[in-house]
């Protein structure tokens, strides 16, 4: 079976998965010349697995999560008890993070495995270290989890994708490469790294961005200075409604989203 047959769903629960926005992301991926897809912010992997690249440069400032995907390369089969138990839950999080701690064990299978144990059990999905480093996302509350513990299918279409952990701006990227960049959401919550992601941030992100020669897709909440911040650096802006699939609330009004494009036809569609 060729790589592009293969269906395959994202294999965590993420904040702000991007798998609603793919038809619009896929008549602009068309247009890339390079064929190599490169994300500063890669997440739970939606848009990859959508867009199906041959080559990938996948980054996330979280490294825990990389070295999930590090070890999904491998063809991951879990061997850590999953259930979904109160008790083991805390403790698989106790043995996370006292693995986390140590840089010999951080990058180990245990800890990858543990990682989506946690991804899948913890707290309505929820992605969040406090300053210490520390995971700490209280238990969950479903009534039923269907895990997954053969990863197999994975390794054949992630074999030619790059994972690196760390800032945007280390990334090697060439002139021609397709940057489609899914930064944390301009607003209060920004633990989802012990160091969060500011308002600098977001300006120095989209400061890069407009530097890149080659073509740029960005997403992010359409908050008044993300529009005036994108739309002043020459991008071509256009909103569009969003799902909220995950809330603490439980709120799931459509959120408002601003795509922000440069270096590539933008179609009419949006606001």
């Amino acid at each position: 079976m060729k790589q592009e047959e293969i269906k395959l769903n994202p294999p965590l629960k993420w904040a702000g998965g991007k798998r609603w926005l793919l038809p619009h992301l896929a008549s602009l991926w068309e247009q890339a010349v390079s064929g190599r897809l490169v994300e500063p912010f890669c997440g739970g992997l939606a848009v990859a697995l959508g867009l199906r690249p041959q080559r990938a440069l996948l980054n996330d400032i979280n490294p825990h999560l990389i070295n999930f995907y590090r070890w999904l390369q491998r063809g991951l089969v879990v061997q850590v008890k999953l259930a979904n138990e109160r008790e083991l839950y805390y403790a698989h999080r106790a043995r996370f993070n006292q693995l986390i701690r140590d840089p010999a064990t951080a990058a180990s299978q245990e800890a990858a495995e543990l990682f989506y144990y946690l991804n899948r059990t913890g707290y309505n999905g929820l992605c969040r270290f406090n300053k210490k480093g520390e995971f700490n996302v209280p238990f969950g509350r479903y009534k039923r989890i269907n895990y997954m513990h053969d990863f197999s299918a994975y390794r054949s279409v992630l074999a030619h994708w790059q994972f690196t952990a760390g800032d945007f701006s280390e990334l090697p990227v060439a002139g021609d490469d397709f940057i489609y960049a899914d930064p944390p959401y301009d607003v209060e919550f920004t633990a989802y790294a012990k160091d969060g992601f500011s308002w600098e941030d977001q300006v120095r992100l989209a400061r890069w961005l407009a530097q890149h020669p080659g073509p740029v897709v960005a997403s992010n909440q359409a908050t008044k200075r993300i529009v005036e911040l994108y739309s002043d650096l020459g991008f071509a802006v256009k909103t569009l409604a969003g799902p909220r699939r995950i809330s603490c609330t439980g709120d799931r009004t459509p959120a408002q989203e601003v795509l922000a494009v440069r270096n590539l036809e933008l179609d009419g569609k949006g606001d």
